[in-house]
């Protein structure tokens, strides 16, 4: 029998809810507007993945979060996302409630905003609207997006002025302390013409018995000119069911890249589309997934290319051990009148376990005669070959198995730009893999 998606909270709540945070009231009616529609949208449907029994609507909407004085003053599972030596521009929030905030005074002279999104929905409510669901997620696509727009409790909202390029990485950690609590996160950055910025994002949860939801939409827009660097480790645990929603929107000349460490330990529906609107536009959309236990994963990385001369690049890398399976779909559109645009991908999955399963799907679209594109996919063992040299070398088979993983899912986490996010990742990996 398929789980109840029903949403638990009515109208009465959510009004209740929008005015509680001091949200003006376009957005109050737009999660009005959403809540009607959850009762008649139909469920998404990834390809090859069932999810109609998974848990989508068991999930606490609030809880208690304290703020803190001090980066130090965190546990040490998340002050190792905090690098050590630099005073960073980061954002945490503690079970959606902002626990510690902090922008560089010359970031603020320039006009850079980083902070929690109903802080943004009050101190800019005209800036928010203008992107909020517009361009690159529509409320209405289905009743996950739904739910998302009439339940939203948290999230960010960055910010970056024309011309401006910011050297050191912004960051936001979301920290599921509570273990009943419901993300459903909206992270909104702007990068505005001939700008520059890097932007990191970690999810943490430790719920394995505790049944709930993480249902997250980023939507992420690139003017002329501009690039936008993003990186994210999701590390949800087993009793988390997510689904991700991350898109982008690059226009002439402008660069959307994306380095994301997909590490959930629950059931885990992934979409990754970047738009190429403008002509000369690029984006790489790289990835990495562990799976284990019996979770089930569907990861879509896609990229449609408009413009002229757009050039599109998708590498998405998977390790599946013991009862895991995984769909990676990797999709290059090339739509017409993008001549001269290029559209590559490359998927490959390493079994670790005889009932591990991963599907690597490579799919071009091509509406235009005069470009390029090529797709390479690989699912397989660890190569005996690797594994024979490393071993020959003095090296144990364990350890050796060790060091090709970790060489296989290198060119992602090689990219994620903060050294102590970069080495957590690591971690997440070893103690998922071993």
């Amino acid at each position: 029998m398929a789980v109840q998606t029903k949403i638990p909270y009515e109208k009465e709540y959510v009004e209740a809810f929008s005015t509680k945070k001091n949200e003006p009231e376009w957005m109050k009616q737009f999660r009005l507007q959403a809540l009607e529609l959850t009762e008649t949208l139909e469920m998404p449907k990834p390809d090859k993945t069932n999810i109609t029994k998974w848990n989508f609507s068991t999930f606490n909407h609030e809880a208690n979060g304290e703020f803190i004085d001090s980066l130090e003053d965190l546990p040490e599972d998340i002050k190792v996302f905090v690098e050590k030596e630099k005073e960073s521009n980061i954002v945490i929030l503690k079970n959606q409630s902002t626990a510690y905030q902090r922008l560089s005074q010359d970031l603020i002279d320039k006009g850079v905003i980083l902070t929690d999104m109903f802080s943004a929905l009050e101190k800019y409510p005209d800036l928010v609207q203008r992107y909020y669901m517009k361009d690159a997620v529509s409320f209405d696509e289905h009743r996950l997006t739904a739910l998302h727009a009439a339940l939203m409790n948290g999230g960010v909202f960055v910010y970056v002025p024309k011309n401006v390029v910011i050297e050191e990485p912004l960051q936001a950690i979301f920290w599921q302390e509570d273990p009943s609590l419901g993300l459903f996160n909206h992270v909104i950055v702007v990068a505005e013409e001939n700008s520059s910025l890097t932007y990191v994002e970690n999810y943490i949860s430790h719920n394995k018995d505790d049944q709930t939801v993480a249902n997250v939409v980023a939507e992420v827009i690139a003017y002329n000119n501009a690039s936008i660097s993003y990186g994210s480790v999701d590390n949800f645990s087993q009793g988390t069911t997510v689904y991700m929603n991350r898109r982008g929107v690059a226009y002439r000349d402008a660069k959307i890249d994306w380095a994301l460490g997909q590490m959930n330990d629950g059931n885990t529906v992934s979409e990754n589309i970047t738009h190429l609107v403008g002509d000369h536009s690029s984006s790489y959309a790289k990835a990495v997934s562990v799976g284990r236990g019996d979770q089930t994963q569907n990861f879509t990385a896609k990229i449609v290319n408009y413009g002229k001369q757009s050039n599109g690049l998708i590498l998405q890398h998977g390790v599946m051990k013991d009862s895991a399976s995984a769909i990676f779909n990797g999709i290059g559109k090339i739509e017409h009148g993008g001549t001269k645009a290029n559209a590559e991908q490359e998927s490959r999955v390493l079994m670790l376990s005889k009932h591990a399963r991963g599907d690597a799907n490579p799919i071009l679209l091509i509406d235009e005669d005069d470009v390029t594109a090529g797709h390479a996919a690989s699912v397989g063992r660890v190569d005996p070959i690797q594994l024979y040299y490393l071993m020959s070398r003095g090296i144990s088979k364990q350890e050796a198995e060790r060091l090709i993983i970790h060489g296989f899912l290198a060119p992602v986490v090689n990219e994620i730009p903060i050294k102590a996010v970069r080495e957590q990742l690591t971690d997440v990996i070893e103690r998922k893999v071993y």
